[in-house]
């Protein structure tokens, strides 16, 4: 039995862990088996969510649970910040001439 080729199955559970494991090497490994079973079924595979749990399981693809992304790691520009024209004088000798708000 140990020489005998894999089954069709075997051969079938093989490639879709390979779909799984890339799928959820782009998802920056937190995907879990729901989401991984909706991005194969977006390539046109079919699967279902027990047979994503059952080889993700086997394959030491787990979901990353209590992730926080940090704001500002991922790149990008910062917002456009308004001039400072102000200068911390607040005080305003008329009417609807300076305007403040806290944004804390």
């Amino acid at each position: 039995w140990l020489k005998e080729p894999l089954s069709p199955r075997a051969q079938e559970d093989a490639r879709q862990t390979g779909l799984i494991r890339q799928a959820w090497t782009d998802s920056g490994k937190v995907y879990g088996y729901r989401k991984l079973t909706g991005d194969l079924r977006d390539l046109g595979e079919r699967a279902s969510e027990k047979r994503v749990a059952r080889l993700a399981s086997l394959a030491g693809i787990a979901a990353r649970v209590g992730y926080r992304r940090r704001p500002g790691r991922y790149g990008g520009k910062p917002a456009i910040v308004a001039e400072n024209r102000l200068e911390q004088q607040f005080e305003a000798s008329a009417p609807d001439e300076v305007w403040v708000t806290d944004i804390t």
